[in-house]
C-alpha cells in the first residue's frame, strides 16, 4: 500500500528527446538555428524546456499556427519556405524537447 502512495505522487516523466532526420537538421541549421540558439534574439532556445513550456501551454495548434503565420520577430514559416507543415511540426518537437 505504501508503495502505491509513493508511486502515485511521483513527478511526471520529462518529454523524450525528438531526433530529426539529416534533411531536417539541414533545414534547422539554415532556418531555425540563427534565432533559436542565440539568446539575444528572444526566441525560445532549442532544447530549453522552460522557454517552450509557456508556448506549449497555449496548445500545440496555436504554436504551429504562430510558426506558419509568424509572430513577433519571427517571420512566417520561420524562413523555412520549403518546409512542409509536417516538417515544421517535427522541427517544433525537436526544438521544444530535451536534447538527445
Amino acid at each position: 500500500m505504501a508503495l502505491s502512495i509513493v508511486t502515485g505522487c511521483s513527478a511526471p516523466e520529462p518529454p523524450a528527446a525528438h531526433p530529426v532526420s539529416a534533411d531536417l537538421q539541414v533545414k534547422y541549421a539554415a532556418s531555425c538555428k540563427s534565432c533559436h540558439q542565440v539568446p539575444a534574439t528572444g526566441a525560445p532556445q532549442t532544447h530549453r524546456l522552460k522557454d517552450w513550456q509557456p508556448r506549449l501551454n497555449k496548445g500545440y495548434q496555436v504554436l504551429l499556427d504562430n510558426t506558419v503565420n509568424g509572430i513577433g520577430g519571427m517571420p512566417p514559416l520561420g524562413q523555412c519556405f520549403d518546409c512542409t507543415t509536417e516538417e515544421l511540426e517535427e522541427l517544433i518537437r525537436f526544438m521544444s524537447g530535451p536534447a538527445s
